[in-house]
């Protein structure tokens, strides 16, 4: 007969509770939005009276997870860019070369003197004066060469070496171009990712398209110029040897040198060497700060390889200066006092505190490894995105009152109750997309429309079962038992076949498939819940306290 034991009633509505208590704050979006603002400022500035406010908007003991709004939603900027992989081949060649020309002179007395050549960017030219240890050389700097790091270049060398009369010519080899590419793209990703993160924006989109392209999509930033600005500095910081200052900007550094402006003296430049002697790829920590007069700065910190490099440079240039370069431009020169062990220091310079912030949000996230090109950007108002809402708010109102109505005609109090459970079951949707942190777009609410639509299949199924039991002259109870018991297959079958589709588009698909896949997904697992144990237990609830001698469905 119908029984249900009373842990699962506990456990039933239990579950009920919970998806409906996450939803509330949604209710009340810009009252807990700024609650959980005020909450993450506090822990990093310390509290105001501004600041007590908000955070007090809303109990503390109530669950404060919002559904994120997705960017045609909240409004904010979409970028789409294109990442130069070709400006890592000329780093890759530059960093080479002080291997190549140690190794060489190692070899001098076969090949002799080693003088670098002008060359295209993606190659490394070096010249020996004698021809006849051509062999021995090639020899050397392929003996540099490593393999290549990647799934598709197993048993391929990173650097190709070939000769031409008394020059070696030094390439990337294919393997090890497509691992550069691969390589530079993700740590591009993750460089924006990082730099987006720091400043607070909300479930962002960030993704590869393509070979060379990173679409960019972040919700509630002011417009795309902003978020240009904030991804698209390279922040690469680096220390040089200075080798003069000069007040002529077109002056010939000689070989390997070269010419950066001032940042604070303006007219003043320096002559310095190429090759930096620490770049900010070994830095590990950078954080705003004020030096001893008061000023803004920012401290830093370099691995134990940057430290070691910074350490010993240091050591062996008492009394010189050096340059500390951040994206071609000397930020301050000082002459090296003592020996600085610890692999840590400040960077000094006329920055005001928002200028140092942004400074060390910056390296502290890492320097872009290439340039990016800018192929697409637009600006979406909040005011588009308030559109979409209201729109989703009115067809989840007309498609929801349909099936209501429709339930409640068709199918009497066995309807209503199944109304009941989809009233339920939208809560329900909307606590489990708060407590994932799940991101609502447009087809996001196009999901959930057709959840509502689609929520009340199984309970018609059932019904309409019970109705063919009671036709055989079973009694209620009986029909009722049965009705759930003969329907549970169908409505299996139907729902896993249709949450294996929301798998494949959320799996194969991007941005807004995504969007509407995951709502698509949850409605499923949340209205067979509700369809299967919350009616269930609602017709069992109201039977045992009727005891009905008949019913119609």
């Amino acid at each position: 007969m119908l029984q249900i034991a009373i842990w699962k009633r506990i456990l039933i509505w239990g579950l009920v509770a919970l998806g409906v208590v996450f939803a509330v704050p949604n209710g009340f979006y810009t009252r807990v939005e700024g609650h959980n603002d005020a909450v993450q400022l506090i822990d990093v500035q310390g509290e105001t009276p501004e600041l007590a406010e908000a955070r007090d908007g809303w109990p503390s003991w109530m669950p404060s997870s919002l559904v994120n709004l997705g960017l045609d939603l909240r409004g904010g900027a979409h970028l789409l860019a294109e990442v130069k992989v070709e400006d890592v081949y000329e780093s890759r060649m530059d960093s080479f070369w002080p291997e190549v020309r140690d190794a060489l002179r190692d070899e001098r007395g076969v090949v002799g003197t080693v003088r670098r050549l002008p060359s295209p960017l993606d190659e490394l030219r070096v010249r020996i004066s004698e021809p006849g240890g051509m062999a021995r050389a090639l020899e050397v700097v392929r003996g540099l060469a490593s393999p290549v790091v990647s799934l598709t270049g197993v048993g391929a060398s990173d650097y190709q070496a070939r000769a031409e009369g008394e020059t070696i010519i030094v390439t990337l080899s294919d393997a090890e171009k497509l691992a550069t590419d691969d390589r530079t793209i993700q740590q591009s990703l993750e460089i924006i990712r990082r730099r987006v993160d720091e400043v607070g924006t909300r479930e962002p989109t960030i993704q590869r398209q393509g070979d060379r392209r990173i679409l960019i999509q972040v919700p509630g930033i002011g417009s795309a110029a902003e978020l240009k600005a904030l991804i698209g500095t390279t922040a690469q910081l680096t220390f040089h040897p200075v080798i003069s200052r000069t007040s002529d900007r077109n002056a010939d550094p000689g070989g390997r040198n070269v010419v950066y402006p001032s940042l604070d003296e303006e007219g003043t430049y320096y002559i310095l060497e190429q090759t930096p002697v620490v770049t900010g790829e070994e830095l590990v920590d950078a954080q705003p700060a004020f030096d001893q007069n008061g000023r803004p700065a920012v401290n830093f910190r370099f691995n134990p390889t940057g430290a070691r490099k910074f350490g010993d440079y240091t050591a062996e240039n008492i009394g010189s200066p050096f340059a500390i370069v951040l994206d071609e431009e000397v930020i301050s020169a000082p002459v090296i006092q003592s020996h600085i062990p610890g692999g840590s220091g400040i960077i000094t310079g006329n920055f005001t505190v928002e200028e140092s912030t942004k400074l060390a949000v910056l390296l502290r996230a890492g320097a872009l490894p290439a340039e990016m090109t800018f192929l697409e950007e637009r600006t979406i108002g909040p005011e588009l995105g308030q559109d979409s809402i209201d729109a989703g708010k009115i067809a989840c109102a007309v498609a929801g009152m349909a099936v209501l109505v429709f339930m409640a005609l068709s199918y009497g109090w066995f309807g209503i109750i199944a109304n009941v459970a989809l009233i339920l079951n939208v809560g329900m949707i909307f606590g489990v997309l708060s407590m994932i942190g799940a991101t609502l777009t447009l087809p996001g609410i196009a999901g959930i429309v057709l959840t509502i639509g689609m929520a009340v299949d199984a309970n018609v199924l059932v019904y309409e079962r019970i109705r063919e039991e009671l036709k055989t002259a079973r009694g209620p109870a009986r029909a009722i038992e049965l009705g759930y018991e003969k329907a549970l297959s169908a409505i299996l079958d139907a729902n896993i076949t249709t949450l294996i589709t929301a798998t494949i588009l959320f799996a194969m698909g991007s941005g807004p498939v995504r969007g509407f896949a995951v709502t698509l997904g949850i409605g499923i697992l949340t209205s067979v819940f509700t369809a299967i144990f919350v009616t269930r237990l609602l017709i069992v609830t109201w039977f045992e306290y009727r005891r009905p001698k008949t019913i119609e469905v």
